[in-house]
């Protein structure tokens, strides 16, 4: 009776382990499916993205010259002969300050070098000859000239007014172009050339971009407020729209590289069969050899095979801990953004780095 007992509880055992086996496929067979299914449903489209490789400038803009109007030596003003807007040239006198006394003792020089060439000695006229240039010197500077060609674009001074020495009055600017300084970062300077466009975005005026170029910038960078290395490189516009004027803040973009247009696509959307890269297309099952290279994390530059919009099924799925897809544009004019240059053509073994 032991016996015919201790078979009885064997058989259920091995029926209990057998039912519990089979349940265990049967969950395994489930999950393969519903993982087949999944994948079966995913798909991924082509995208097309434009790179710049750039770097970010900002800052306000100002004339080409700029002359502060201001007197050398004090007096009272006896002319003005400019207003705000006229345009003048280099030499024009701007303002008079009363310069009698300095003309009586020219006068009174003059007439000792006359003197002196007919009666005085060589030694005595030399003196007084270099005399006269230092009144000559005190004559100018009862003037207020312009130093080049441009504009009065300020100017707050009338005949009778008393000035000091250095006393400032107005501005003479020269637009024939603009120009600003602008800071680069220590990592970037490497990367400027002369004559690199520039890009300009002017909140006053929002019709169209401006552009200028990059014209120089200095062999020793400075430390800012903010503990920052930097160069402040110079950068200028030569034609410009009216409404853009001098002190005017922009922000803007050096263009390092010409921008280049991107196929990229998420990198699950890509296979690997015998060392050689492959999507499938969505619409018809048919695959397509490629020629690939890694973009970032999640993407992938397509380089050959594709040519952008097709909608691909998925050949393997994200981890879980890395679901969420990123957006391909993030930091896309980020001149530190790097396309890796290690291809991935047709028939190279194995996947990206990272796996899939």
């Amino acid at each position: 009776m032991k016996k015919i007992h201790l078979s009885r509880k064997i058989k259920i055992l091995l029926i209990s382990a057998a039912a519990l086996l089979v349940i265990m496929l049967a969950l395994v067979l489930t999950k393969l499916i519903i993982s087949s299914s999944q994948k079966e449903n995913v798909t991924y489209t082509v995208k097309s993205e434009e790179y710049e490789n750039v770097i970010e400038i900002a800052g306000t803009i100002s004339a080409a010259e700029e002359q502060t109007l201001q007197a050398l030596s004090d007096g009272t003003v006896l002319g003005v002969y400019v207003k705000k807007g006229d345009k003048i040239k280099k030499g024009d006198l701007i303002i008079q300050l009363d310069d009698t006394e300095q003309k009586y003792n020219l006068a009174d020089i003059n007439n000792q070098i006359t003197t002196a060439k007919i009666s005085g000695s060589k030694k005595e006229l030399e003196l007084l000859q270099t005399k006269r240039i230092s009144i000559l010197q005190k004559v100018e500077n009862r003037k207020v000239v312009a130093t080049f060609n441009g504009i009065i674009a300020d100017l707050d001074v009338a005949v009778g007014d008393y000035m000091e020495a250095k006393d400032s009055v107005g501005t003479l600017i020269n637009v024939d172009y603009l120009t600003a300084d602008v800071e680069v970062a220590e990592t970037d300077v490497s990367k400027l050339k002369v004559g690199q466009k520039v890009e300009f975005t002017f909140p006053a005026y929002t019709s169209d971009k401006v552009y200028g170029y990059v014209v120089s910038w200095p062999a020793i960078g400075e430390i800012t407020s903010r503990g920052a290395s930097v160069v402040n490189a110079k950068v200028r516009i030569d034609e410009y729209p009216a409404e853009i004027l001098p002190n005017f803040s922009f922000t803007g973009k050096i263009q390092i590289t010409q921008p280049e247009t991107n196929l990229i696509v998420e990198r699950y959307a890509v296979g690997f069969s015998e060392g050689k890269a492959f999507v499938e297309l969505a619409k018809n099952n048919q695959k397509i050899e490629v020629k690939v290279r890694p973009y970032n994390k999640e993407y992938m530059k397509i380089l050959e095979g594709l040519s952008g919009g097709e909608v691909l099924k998925a050949q393997s799925q994200p981890k879980k801990s890395g679901m969420n897809k990123k957006n391909p544009n993030s930091g896309k004019k980020d001149s530190s953004k790097k396309d890796d240059s290690r291809g991935m053509p047709m028939g190279a073994g194995g996947p990206p780095p990272g796996g899939f």
